[in-house]
């Protein structure tokens, strides 16, 4: 889905890139064209964008799927987001899951994506918190409509650590 981010530039224009990566700026529209595509099976192939985070951009035409892949997994923060346009997205998919993670750890997760990308901490965390945050918020309201809720652990959980040591927590 992230493919289907729009520009930079688009979104300077549209006054969003300050909130880039929330329901309201990517291109719905194409994404749905996208999946419809892909269910009908009528083209030999169908080319898919991707997303550069060298750059941070979307890459058109960068990922081929022939009609002889039996499955298409798709992700996206916004699946079953039920309004903007993306209500037209959960009808196109057969089942889909709602990976759950606590807050801290998304927190975590995303804070390191960034600064491993060469961001400064700070701004990092100030991203996370000002602009990511917010679009967990949406997001999770959306957990209700999955088919299956997928609850992630930490992967650096110290009482974990302490009992596979053999130490008590």
């Amino acid at each position: 889905m992230d493919g289907f981010h729009l520009s930079n530039e688009a979104l300077v224009d549209l006054g969003r890139r300050q909130r880039k990566g929330a329901w309201d700026t990517f291109d719905v529209a194409g994404f749905v064209a996208l999946l419809q595509r892909l269910r009908s099976r009528e083209d030999e192939v169908v080319w898919a964008p991707a997303f550069d985070r060298s750059v941070e951009t979307a890459v058109a035409g960068a990922v081929p799927v022939p009609r002889a892949v039996p499955l298409v997994v798709t992700e996206g923060n916004y699946l079953l987001h039920d309004a903007a346009g993306w209500e037209r997205v959960r009808p196109l998919l057969d089942e889909v899951w709602f990976v759950d993670v606590a807050p801290a750890e998304r927190v975590r997760r995303l804070v390191g994506r960034r600064t491993s990308d060469g961001e400064p901490a700070e701004q990092a965390q100030a991203w996370v918190r000002d602009v990511d945050m917010a679009n967990a918020d949406v997001v999770e309201r959306s957990a209700g409509r999955a088919d299956l809720l997928v609850t992630l652990v930490a992967d650096h959980d110290e009482d974990h650590d302490a009992r596979a040591a053999g130490g008590t927590a």
